[in-house]
């Protein structure tokens, strides 16, 4: 299993205001579903930010996304270690299989694969 991105999420009452203010800083719009708009740097396609009103199927807003290459594995390694997991992975209708995990610190980590 390996890392492919790692992308900071923040919580937002205005995606448009959020948008707008990441944009000054460089950012282009690469995905919008109306609740989460994900930002990245036109150079660097890699630096993302996604900010987001909150999580649509989920009971907690994650802090963080963390894409990898077989999220199964990552699902099978985060259980076996006895870790909280949030939100049971699943199949998301916008194309994403992924679960939430607690850190030790209590952040929410959405871990993600692209289906």
């Amino acid at each position: 299993m390996s890392v492919r991105r790692v992308v900071p999420n923040v919580q937002s009452k205005s995606l448009a205001r959020s948008r707008e203010f990441y944009g000054l800083l460089g950012f282009e719009e690469v995905m919008d579903h109306g609740w989460i708009v994900t930002l990245a740097s036109p150079s660097r396609p890699a630096a993302q930010v996604s900010v987001m009103t909150g999580d649509r199927t989920a009971p907690v807003t994650p802090d963080m996304s963390v894409e990898v290459d077989d999220v199964d594995a990552a699902y099978a390694v985060v259980r076996a270690s006895g870790a909280e997991i949030v939100h049971p992975l699943q199949d998301e209708e916008w194309g994403v299989r992924r679960f939430f995990v607690r850190d030790p610190d209590g952040r929410v980590v959405n871990v993600l694969g692209h289906l």
